[in-house]
């Protein structure tokens, strides 16, 4: 129909199609996924090296707190390899689930293992040898460490991401083995409690079901911080 006093056409107006343009990271986020990056190939430098010396050091001594250590650290390489295929994309949010869940996986592997090693020489009463080496892997751990959780959490923190925090956690999980191990091979060595090792080993498999349970379930940052709800209370929010 015409509208006779404008003669122009009447009824709804058709607006052109737009088509949908990607939304680009912001440059605050490209530069945390960097970090992010950074660290986790920072991660998995240092625990390729943890990785060799530790398994190495208790395969001499029979150390199966050790050996389990060293296991740990080849979770955590594989945590840290995780993290750097999750944000080779563009958009790393779309594979933050699947990266959760890989890591999970890793702990719930290094947890079987180190138990069922710990209860069989908490069965068999095989004495392992002390370890200088062990001693003081450890202590180098309980250094470096808290320094590198601290600054993965914090970047996880401001990207939102679970896959960033659980890496950061698995690298401050790292540091209470660090401690565990430290007690069980220092009390092996100067008492001679050869029991202290196993138990230690216990220790290490038990915390790492936690974390792995964690992960899968996706319990960590929700959302980059400053947007979450204001009953937030993990910290994240």
């Amino acid at each position: 129909m015409i509208d006779p006093s404008t003669d122009q056409p009447t009824g709804p107006r058709l607006l052109p199609l737009v088509t949908p343009q990607p939304v680009k990271p912001s440059t605050e986020r490209v530069a945390l996924g960097r970090r992010a990056r950074w660290l986790a190939g920072a991660s998995v430098s240092y625990n390729v090296v943890e990785a060799i010396v530790a398994i190495s050091a208790g395969a001499v001594s029979g150390s199966v707190a050790l050996v389990g250590f060293g296991l740990d650290s080849v979770v955590e390489v594989a945590s840290g390899l995780i993290i750097l295929w999750q944000f080779r994309h563009p958009l790393p949010e779309t594979r933050e689930r699947r990266a959760l869940r890989l890591i999970a996986l890793s702990f719930f592997g290094l947890a079987a293992y180190v138990a069922v090693e710990s209860v069989r020489s908490l069965a068999s009463g095989s004495e392992p040898d002390s370890s200088s080496v062990g001693i003081g892997l450890a202590i180098a751990s309980l250094v470096v460490m808290p320094l590198l959780s601290t600054a993965q959490r914090r970047t996880g923190r401001a990207l939102g991401s679970n896959a960033v925090v659980a890496d950061g956690t698995q690298t401050l999980l790292c540091t209470y083995l660090s401690a565990v191990l430290l007690v069980g091979l220092v009390l092996n060595a100067t008492v001679g409690w050869f029991w202290a090792d196993p138990i230690a080993g216990l220790i290490i498999a038990i915390v790492a079901l936690r974390e792995g349970i964690q992960a899968w379930q996706g319990k960590g940052c929700c959302a980059p911080a400053g947007t979450g709800s204001a009953k937030c209370k993990d910290g994240c929010c």
